[in-house]
């Protein structure tokens, strides 16, 4: 396949940035799209030029980290796909390819696709976690709790935090990353003592950081990889309005 490629390239994140155009010739459908931008790393470092900087880990679909905006989607065309996992067979020979970075005021840019997610960390340390010492793990029997609690904070907690929601949501917001961190603690026995002062503190912290306010357009649960519900937004104001009226 050959693959024409536009990059957003900028130096960091004081700079100027701009896409710049570059050729594949011999892509195989089978790569993944990582996999591609590791070949045309390669193709730059043997001409000496600087090569395109991207995050990545796992590769596995799981860490999060590789999110990119490919022709104006959050990780690409297919739906429940993160970046490292859309191959090159998902576009045609001879086509052109946008791939920006993850743009927010709460995610600046480091280097060319390369973004400061800290944010979502700052939002978890907030009180994103439960903080009792129990010791040795319980014997799981002891706490009662039924399937459908289980699986519907197994769902919130699938979220890995790569930042789409927040990338493709007009107003920039990080509604559904935070809801969903609430939520996992939300439903479970465990996390009902500090469910208060959670919710409040990672609320309040969110909107510290300069992330918008969600409107309920729902764009960001169709471009999440895990499809994550927005369910999760609507438990995280009850909860959020729960503690403000009982505090």
């Amino acid at each position: 396949m050959k693959i024409h490629l536009k990059i957003w390239r900028q130096k960091d994140q004081k700079a100027k940035g701009k896409l710049e155009s570059y050729s594949l010739n011999e892509v195989d459908a089978k790569m993944s799209f990582l996999e591609m931008l590791d070949m045309l790393n390669l193709q730059l470092a043997k001409k000496g030029e600087r090569p395109v900087e991207f995050d990545h880990d796992c590769r596995e679909g799981i860490c999060g980290q590789c999110g990119v905006m490919i022709n104006g989607i959050a990780h690409g065309p297919l739906k429940k796909t993160t970046t490292c996992q859309l191959h090159m067979r998902s576009f045609k020979n001879g086509d052109t390819i946008y791939v920006e970075p993850f743009k927010s005021k709460a995610f600046p840019i480091i280097r060319d696709l390369k973004v400061d997610r800290s944010s979502f960390d700052e939002i978890i340390a907030a009180g994103g976690y439960i903080s009792v010492n129990t010791g040795q793990a319980p014997e799981a029997n002891s706490i009662p709790i039924t399937h459908e609690e289980a699986e519907s904070a197994f769902n919130s907690a699938a979220c890995i935090g790569c930042g789409a929601c927040v990338a493709t949501c007009k107003n920039a917001s990080a509604a559904l990353f935070t809801s969903a961190k609430i939520t996992q603690f939300a439903n479970l026995p465990q996390g009902k003592k500090e469910s208060k002062q959670r919710t409040v503190n990672m609320v309040n912290r969110m909107e510290e950081l300069d992330f918008g306010h969600c409107t309920n357009t729902e764009a960001c649960q169709v471009e999440c990889p895990q499809d994550i519900s927005v369910l999760n937004i609507a438990r995280m104001n009850y909860e959020y309005n729960k503690a403000k009226l009982t505090k």
